[in-house]
């Protein structure tokens, strides 16, 4: 199977996950030649999904940053999180310190 390939199917599997906490996900627009988010429904988050064996986190990170047209502090644009896992492995999300902070900031205004 080539990577393309792979990559949808990772991108599908993560969209079906996501629909089970209860969130309508699909797969991005980027199978049509429009860049942006590997995996949609998520509001505030923009999704760089990866499903491989071995991932170079650093690259995946800034891609999705790169993608979600972020720059640095403040924020006005989806967070970046790079979503992966590899065979027989659970989902982890990454993500840097300074976006995490701003998203535990926001759940924790909305808890008050």
């Amino acid at each position: 199977m080539n990577s393309k390939q792979k990559g949808a199917r990772g991108e599908r599997e993560l969209a079906n996950k996501l629909k089970e906490y209860g969130y309508k996900t699909r797969r991005g627009q980027q199978y049509s030649g429009i860049d942006g988010d590997d995996v949609v429904g998520l509001p505030g988050i923009h999704i760089e999904c990866k499903r491989v064996e071995k991932l170079n986190i650093y690259d995946a990170v800034d891609q999705s940053k790169r993608d979600s047209g972020c720059k640095d502090l403040p924020f006005g644009y989806d967070l970046p999180a790079v979503f992966h896992r590899k065979n027989n492995h659970e989902w982890l999300v990454t993500m840097p310190l300074e976006f995490w902070i701003e998203l535990y900031r926001r759940y924790t205004y909305e808890k008050q």
